[in-house]
């Protein structure tokens, strides 16, 4: 099974980050579960990395109001998202959905995934998976859960 990093964020999120389970798994739990789903030890470590680096980023995020910022996008960036996927990142800006700050964490997340089959589908889901870890954005998350789940998600398996 070839599976990569967002592959394992993405059966996490939907099997235990939505708040359906009744308990409150550890990592111990996760892994062996991740494990037992298929997952290469190997990812299962990259994504556990992924969750606690946008942890860190969210606690050390500021709270500041660009009213006419401009983002230029270095070349790695470029080369992970194309024309639609910058589209949509200044759709949500324009949008009020994400901030700037959010933006560049999202950016930063999706550069941390090291993925070249990157589109439009997973960039919603790792928009998503920062909204979700806000809590202040939260009609912003579920106004992104509506559009993700309301999308074909076939390409993502």
């Amino acid at each position: 099974m070839k599976e990569n990093t967002l592959d394992v964020l993405l059966y996490l999120f939907q099997n235990f980050m939505d708040g359906e389970l009744e308990i409150d798994p550890d990592r111990d739990f996760l892994e062996d579960q991740l494990v037992e789903a298929g997952f290469q030890p190997y990812e299962i470590d990259k994504a556990f990395l992924w969750l606690d680096d946008l942890s860190k980023q969210q606690e050390n995020q500021r709270d500041t109001k660009h009213n006419a910022s401009f983002r230029v996008y270095a070349d790695e960036e470029l080369s992970s998202l194309d024309l639609e996927c910058r589209d949509f990142l200044l759709y949500l800006e324009n949008m009020g959905v994400l901030t700037p700050d959010n933006r560049e964490l999202v950016i930063e997340r999706v550069m941390a995934l090291d993925s070249y089959d990157f589109d439009i589908e997973r960039l919603k889901w790792v928009v998503l998976m920062v909204l979700f870890n806000q809590a202040e954005e939260n009609s912003n998350y579920e106004w992104i859960e509506n559009m993700v789940f309301d999308s074909s998600l076939e390409s993502l398996h």
